[in-house]
This record gives C-alpha cells, sequence and structure tokens, in this order.
C-alpha cells in the first residue's frame, strides 16, 4: 500500500545542494547523494537545488564573487533540465504539470543572501532565472540578518544587528514584492522572529529540525515552530543527523528515518499537519540510515504509512503544504 502511494504522490525535496565547482552530469550515475537516475529509482518527483555560497569578507569583492557565483549556479541548475523527462519549474503550477506529465521536476533557489551583497536589484535577478527562496543567511552573520552559527573566524560576535538589519528588512519587503520565499534556516532566532513578523507572505524553514527533541542552534524551539503557525508557515524537517540525535560517546549521532519521523510527528503534533515539510540536505552533509539518498526516498513514506498517516496527510508532507506555501507568496507578487 505505501509503494501504491508513494507512486502518486508528488515527492519534493525542498533542499539539495550540488558540487561546486564542476558539478557531476546529474543524467547519470554519480557518487552525489541526488542524480537523476537515483531520483528515478527512488521515487523523488521534484528537488529544489540549491545555489549557495559560503559566508566570506563583507566587501566589495567579496560580494561580487558571491554573487558570480551564486548566478552562474542558478543557471547551471536550469540546463539540468531537458524541457521534456526533465522540466524545470519555478511556480506551484509548473511543479504539478510536470508531476501530472510524468516528468522529474527541477526548481531551484539561492541559499545564503550574502551573495546580494547591498544591491537589492539581485533579488529580482535571482527570481527571474527562476530562484523560488532565498536563505536569509548561511553560518555566520552578513549584512542582511544575525545567522544561528556565528564565525569567529570572520569576526563575529554573538550578534551583530540584534535579528534583522536595516537592509535585510528592505530586503524582506522585495521579496515579499516579487513573489520570492523567506527562507529562515540558518537565522538566529532574533532574525527568524522578525522575518516572520515582518513579512507579509508566509516564510519557511526549509532544512530545519526540532529543538525541543534536539537541542541544536540549527534547530527550532516551540516559541519559533508557534510563530510559524501564526504567520502561515512551514517548518521541513530534514534528514541532517546531528540535527535529529545528538552524537553518542563515539562523536556520532544514531540518528536514522524513525528519527526524521519522530521529528515530523512533534511538529504535527505542536503546530499541525499545515505547517510541516520535508528535506533532506542531501550533498550538504544531509542523509541518514533509511535514506541516504534518492534511491531510498520511498522508505520515508513506508515509515509514514507505518505510523498511519494516509495519502492525503503523506502528500501534504512531501509537497502539498509547500505547494500552497508558492502559491500564497508567488501570489502576492506586484509589477
Amino acid at each position: 500500500m505505501s509503494n501504491a502511494i508513494h507512486a502518486a504522490t508528488l515527492t519534493l525535496d525542498t533542499h539539495v545542494d550540488i558540487r561546486w565547482p564542476d558539478p557531476p552530469d546529474a543524467t547519470q550515475e554519480t557518487d552525489s547523494c541526488v542524480d537523476f537516475p537515483k531520483m528515478q529509482r527512488g521515487g523523488l518527483k521534484a528537488v529544489v537545488f540549491i545555489a549557495y555560497t559560503p559566508q566570506g569578507p563583507r566587501d566589495v569583492a567579496g560580494h561580487q564573487a558571491a554573487a558570480d557565483r551564486a548566478e552562474a549556479m542558478l543557471r547551471h541548475i536550469r540546463t539540468r533540465a531537458d524541457g521534456v523527462a526533465r522540466r524545470f519549474c519555478a511556480t506551484a503550477d509548473e511543479l504539478e504539470t510536470a508531476h501530472q506529465a510524468g516528468a522529474l521536476a527541477v526548481l531551484s533557489a539561492v541559499e545564503n543572501g550574502n551573495a546580494m551583497g547591498r544591491d537589492l536589484a539581485r533579488l529580482k535577478l535571482w527570481r527571474d532565472l527562476g530562484a523560488i527562496y532565498l536563505t536569509l543567511t548561511h553560518d555566520g552573520h552578513n549584512d542582511l540578518a544575525d545567522a544561528a552559527r556565528p564565525k569567529p573566524a570572520l569576526g563575529d560576535g554573538t550578534a551583530e544587528h540584534g535579528g534583522l538589519s536595516d537592509l535585510g528588512r528592505q530586503a524582506i519587503a522585495e521579496m515579499n514584492r516579487i513573489g520570492l520565499i523567506i527562507d529562515v534556516s540558518h537565522a538566529a532566532k532574533s532574525s527568524m522572529m522578525q522575518a516572520a513578523e515582518l513579512s507579509r507572505a508566509p516564510i519557511v524553514a526549509t532544512h530545519s529540525c526540532c529543538r525541543a527533541l534536539c537541542d541544536h542552534p540549527r534547530n527550532l524551539d516551540d516559541e519559533q515552530l508557534d510563530m510559524l503557525r501564526a504567520r502561515g508557515g512551514l517548518v521541513q524537517i530534514t534528514a541532517l543527523d546531528a540535527f535529529l540525535r545528538p552524537p553518542g560517546a563515539d562523536g556520532k549521532s544514531p540518528a536514522t528515518v524513525a528519527d526524521m519521523v519522530d521529528h515530523v510527528d512533534y511538529a504535527v503534533r505542536r503546530i499541525g499537519l499545515d505547517h510541516v515539510g520535508l528535506s533532506s540536505d542531501f550533498d550538504g552533509g544531509g542523509g541518514i540510515p533509511g535514506w541516504a539518498n534518492a534511491g531510498e526516498t520511498m522508505n520515508l513514506t513506508a515509515e509514514f504509512h507505518r505510523r498511519g498517516y494516509g495519502a492525503r496527510e503523506i502528500d501534504l508532507l512531501w509537497s502539498g503544504n509547500f505547494r500552497r506555501l508558492m502559491r500564497r507568496v508567488q501570489g502576492m507578487e506586484v509589477s
């Protein structure tokens, strides 16, 4: 029964990194956690591939290098679609149309607003290139917001802006205007809570887990989860072991698919099924026994089904909730 549900479901992974530079040919079997053969084998229908830039110097040269990298990655991600077997999608309608046609869906997003520098116009450029969201920070504060994990090597203190900077607030207004989803994974709690309050559209944490179950700085506490519910947002529980269970005596986390679904269960009980989704963070540190790569995606659906989730609930977790959020955010876009 779970196999039939999985086959029919539009399974969407909202956060998958790609190797850069020199990404492998994703149309072939590779040593990456995600390529198209693995997606086909595991029944993973859609992926948001990430144009990630690490936090670096915040000077003109550093910002330009980050922008150049992000935009080159966005353009590369578009080339992963051939328009037939693999379709590039930037809206919920396009995503659903690809699924109905039996094609894999390729989506894109930018991780780390540092690549914007101080130029708000870059946000519209990224949206025009097809990006559906921007992760405000990565590890390390940037000019938009404080991060959950500062980088002392870059001169970071515990906090820099007290949450969002003035530029960060302007960026949120612009993202609302152009229909670019605000992603608060990696952001400090202060940044996340302020973004949720300020944004006219729902926000998302695309790859985070529940701090009540695993006390990690990248996870969301109950107050943050409640804020997502209050503002119509989402937490996308992710398959990163250190976010799911603390490490044992050997320094390794024993997390498995069961632990990931424990976090989903907790979030569903706390804020409701409509505010929870799924991601892997594959090729960016994600992957756990049971869901170690895209070829094992069906195991997650099987665990949900074993715990009593039905086809409707599984669809909402895999993509239904995220598709609804896409429509709400993109429906606010103005010319």
